[in-house]
């Protein structure tokens, strides 16, 4: 797996923001290809699709946090898939959705796969016009 936090968010965590904080009406970026090795540099591959509620707008909703797991929101989250080619990784933007190279901005990348990734799909290969949806998804502190 390979989880890479933004200079952004490592800052909001180690400061008084939590993930919900963070990333509470935030945005996915589905790309293809590799990702970044860092999550403050700018994005690669070509953009699949961008996860929001309901393929609209509004950022997406995260859950209440129970015993170091935060869930996704009972809300749809999903997005239409402008972009042909294969889900390679993901990047789960703040409300700002600041793209490209940043110190700042306050992301997290991971890898997208049929099993054992950071985000697992169903199917990685995306096509043009049809919906992608995010049915579960859980943010998990370790205990150790």
């Amino acid at each position: 797996m390979a989880i890479r936090l933004s200079s952004g968010a490592r800052t909001g965590i180690a400061g008084s923001s939590g993930i919900k904080e963070l990333f509470d009406g935030g945005f996915i970026g589905i790309f293809t290809g590799g990702q970044p090795a860092s999550a403050d540099d700018a994005e690669t591959g070509s953009l699949l699709t961008t996860i929001s509620t309901t393929s609209g707008t509004a950022g997406i909703s995260l859950g209440t946090a129970g015993t170091g797991v935060l869930p996704k929101s009972a809300d749809v989250w999903s997005g239409l898939v402008g972009t042909a080619g294969v889900a390679g990784w993901f990047r789960l933007y703040d409300s700002g959705h600041l793209t490209g190279t940043s110190g700042t901005a306050v992301r997290m990348d991971g890898n997208v796969g049929v099993s054992g990734s950071d985000m697992v799909l169903s199917n990685t290969n995306q096509t043009v016009g049809a919906t992608l949806t995010i049915d579960q998804a859980t943010f998990t502190e370790p205990a150790s």
